[in-house]
């Protein structure tokens, strides 16, 4: 058994266009309401959680109404696209909203875009482990999350070219240049991947039951004691470290700028080394987990996160070290994001992929929606400083929890012949 990595890196360009916005989101977004709305941080970090949420709701219903939808093109593709095609149009007005300082215009705007958002994230992820092998998902969601990171990087380079240092920048060409790579990645998805034909050939090597089966229906019901209390840790695992993680990425263009001292769009450039640092290490995690489990694999990115972000702390203004640990919190979070997400869709039947990805999506939303509010408190009242002791106390308990699970590491199917254990695949 061998990954197809030439339709799981197609498959990966709607992550793609999800994280190049999500990426201009989490950086742009928090400027605007500070700089041209004057709005504070405890209010910003409210506004900041809408789109989670939206999503706490949204995504576990799309995730299994998708499960449910029949089509000629399949039953996650019109998410795919209905989804990207009001993204991209409400976006643009996010910049014209800011030029003409119409907060109203503004906040209508965003509600609509992340509203669309929600409507295919779900869908989209639930897309890979439709047409993959449990055992090989984690060298799936790899490539998955490498393209994801390449659409953030995309998304901070044009960052760095484009924002001036001055404090009301045009953000309009920006934000056009993102939603154009939106339109392009899944026009190039639609085009090439025929979804039900690839779900057929999946269920014809697994030789699933369909969809439907009664059986199957009797044994969803049925999660046997010990699987759930694994899963009941994950997603408490989840919901820990993106605590931590969110409210670093949401907060650090501000962080940057207000407390590191540095200007314009530099505080993209610094984000850029921990994406390239993810890239790097998406697919080696994802073969390490092969070797040494997805669980450890998740132990050992927390640790990382963990030390980086205490070290982080000693930092007032910007030195070539924190260069080193932004690249350690990038490989840190591709280790934890490449493997929990298989982990928890390795508990799922066949048919419920969608749900159980609307599960992964709740604990982690449930997170983003609190975590840029409560960080975002401590920021203002308290102080910047408080930003990576944060992110290290709930690090730190995500660590404890992940030792509680027990399931969701897949054993690697043997190959029929010895020569296919050299082939990578397409």
């Amino acid at each position: 058994m061998k990954l197809n990595y030439k339709r799981t890196t197609i498959i990966g360009l709607a992550f793609l266009s999800i994280c190049a916005f999500w990426q201009l989101y989490d950086s742009i977004v928090p400027l605007i309401l500070k700089n041209t709305f004057k709005i504070g941080d405890t209010v910003a970090g409210g506004i900041m959680a809408l789109d989670n949420i939206l999503a706490l709701f949204m995504l576990p219903f799309f995730g299994a109404l998708s499960d449910r939808t029949s089509t000629k093109i399949g039953k996650r593709m019109p998410y795919i696209i209905g989804g990207t095609a009001l993204s991209v149009v409400s976006m643009n007005f996010l910049p014209f909203g800011d030029n003409t300082v119409n907060l109203p215009l503004f906040v209508v705007a965003l509600f609509i875009v992340l509203l669309s958002m929600s409507t295919y994230r779900s869908p989209a992820v639930a897309l890979m482990p439709d047409v993959t092998p449990k055992p090989l998902r984690s060298k799936a969601n790899a490539i998955i999350n490498l393209m994801g990171a390449m659409g953030g990087a995309f998304t901070l380079v044009v960052i760095s070219l484009l924002v001036p240092d001055i404090l009301k920048p045009d953000y309009s060409s920006l934000f056009f240049i993102v939603s154009a790579l939106m339109v392009v990645s899944v026009v190039a998805l639609v085009l090439i991947i025929d979804e039900n034909k690839l779900v057929a050939e999946m269920k014809a090597v697994n030789g699933h039951e369909s969809d439907t089966d009664e059986t199957e229906s009797e044994e969803r019901k049925a999660l046997p004691k010990d699987v759930r209390r694994s899963l009941i840790f994950i997603l408490m695992s989840i919901f820990f470290w993106f605590m931590a993680y969110n409210a670093v990425t949401t907060a650090f263009s501000k962080y940057a700028q207000s407390f590191l001292g540095i200007a314009g769009g530099g505080f993209a450039t610094n984000l850029l080394v921990a994406t390239a640092a993810a890239v790097v290490s998406y697919i080696p995690v994802g073969f390490i987990a092969s070797k040494i489990g997805r669980r450890k694999t998740i132990l050992i990115g927390i640790a990382m996160l963990f030390v980086s972000f205490a070290i982080a702390y000693f930092f007032t203004s910007y030195h070539p070290i924190l260069t080193i640990i932004l690249a350690l919190v990038g490989s840190g979070w591709a280790a934890i994001n490449v493997n929990s997400y298989p982990m928890v869709v390795e508990m799922a039947k066949g048919s419920d992929v969608g749900k159980y990805t609307g599960y992964y999506y709740t604990f982690s939303m449930a997170a983003q929606i609190l975590t840029p509010i409560l960080s975002g408190a401590l920021l203002e009242h308290v102080g910047y400083r408080t930003l990576f002791p944060y992110a290290t106390v709930f690090m730190g308990i995500a660590f404890c929890t992940m030792l509680m699970v027990r399931h969701g590491d897949s054993k690697p199917i043997p190959p029929k012949e010895k020569l296919e254990m050299m082939d990578v695949g397409d």
